[in-house]
């Protein structure tokens, strides 16, 4: 199993890889693979609803790397996506990132692999950007990794981090969960459990005539 990590913050060694830190040492002493995706410090596109997406089957902006994370998506059983929290919602470039990987990507890329979503701040904030995250899982038909508490951590610096003792627990107890979902889907497939029928075609767009 493997489950991709992304790093919201411009910061290689800042509070929000601190905290994705706690999470990929329960991962490893349970075998579970992991890769961090670190956005970098470089500003990231955000979608032009070009739709072009469709037609060549990845985003037509080649930059950010969106397109090289969907083709790893496609092997990963869960997901992390972690920001840190300005003005109270995720970072712009993690905002950029997603919104290109999932209107880009087909829906065999995420859909029935679990998701959690991480926040760091130094104070407030986090649980509004967590509610931003977890809407491209609601909208994916992806399961959502929850803790014992929310998903957050606090801290300005990385040396601070290990001093929100809840946060670092909730964090650890975040990746048992999402370990947990993955070996239950797992055993599903092996079982032979077919995943649910998902009906599609049918959209609402109530229109008037005579009114742009």
């Amino acid at each position: 199993m493997k489950v991709l990590l992304v790093n919201g913050s411009s910061h290689v060694h800042g509070t929000t890889a601190r905290a994705l830190e706690e999470m990929t040492g329960v991962f490893s002493r349970a075998g579970v693979g992991t890769e961090i995706v670190q956005l970098g410090k470089e500003p990231i596109a955000d979608c032009l609803q070009c739709s072009a997406c469709a037609k060549l089957g990845r985003c037509v902006l080649d930059s950010g790397g969106v397109n090289e994370f969907v083709e790893k998506a496609r092997q990963a059983d869960g997901f992390v996506f972690a920001t840190p929290v300005y003005y109270a919602h995720p970072s712009g470039r993690l905002f950029s990132f997603l919104d290109r990987v999932f209107y880009s990507s087909d829906s065999e890329v995420f859909a029935f692999k679990p998701g959690a979503a991480v926040a760091v701040a130094r104070r407030g904030g986090t649980t509004s950007a967590l509610d931003d995250i977890n809407k491209y899982f609601g909208i994916s038909q992806m399961p959502t990794a929850g803790s014992t508490y929310w998903n957050m951590a606090h801290g300005l610096t990385p040396e601070d981090a290990p001093r929100d003792e809840e946060g670092m627990q909730t964090l650890r107890n975040l990746a048992r969960n999402l370990i947990w979902m993955m070996r239950c889907f797992a055993a599903g497939k092996e079982q032979g459990i077919p995943l649910p029928e998902t009906e599609s075609g049918r959209v609402t767009n109530f229109i008037r005539r005579g009114i742009s």
